[in-house]
């Protein structure tokens, strides 16, 4: 099982390409042998939702099997699906971003990982530091968040 934690600032060159950090690279190497799979994330936020590859492969059945004849399950689909990209990480650790994707989550060259348990999200770190600005809304919140006492 992974353990993505943590968030760290990394960089894109005018390819595409980002290097990935040493520690993160470690980890992947261990959970999936550096087989990833990139796509776009289906929620609000523009940003893009990084797998190991054995964690891609538990999720993408039950999105498959969503009714397509609902909207919101359709456009789930057409997201997560229709832009998973699988790749490799490089021997230097690099991976590199198709347009689609960089274009989608608005990114240029500064960019934030950020470990979410089984997966990373990657952020341009301009809409990263615009979120982390935002007010919360509590009234939103899920009964199972109000258990938690931090």
């Amino acid at each position: 099982m992974s353990n993505f934690l943590g968030s760290h600032a990394i960089n894109m060159d005018a390819k595409g390409r980002l290097a990935i950090p040493a520690r993160v690279r470690e980890e992947l190497a261990s959970a999936c042998g550096g087989r990833i799979v990139l796509t776009a994330n289906p929620g609000e936020e523009r940003c893009l939702l990084i797998y190991p590859e054995p964690e891609w492969e538990q999720l993408r059945p039950q999105v498959e099997a969503l009714p397509n004849m609902h909207k919101a399950a359709r456009r789930m689909q057409r997201l997560l699906l229709g832009n998973a990209a699988p790749m490799e990480l490089d021997a230097a650790g690099r991976v590199l971003v198709p347009p689609t994707l960089r274009t989608f989550a608005r990114m240029d060259k500064k960019l934030m990982l950020i470990g979410q348990g089984k997966k990373f999200e990657l952020w341009a770190e301009e809409l990263w530091l615009a979120w982390l600005d935002e007010s919360s809304d509590d009234d939103d919140m899920p009964a199972e968040m109000a258990r938690i006492s931090l």
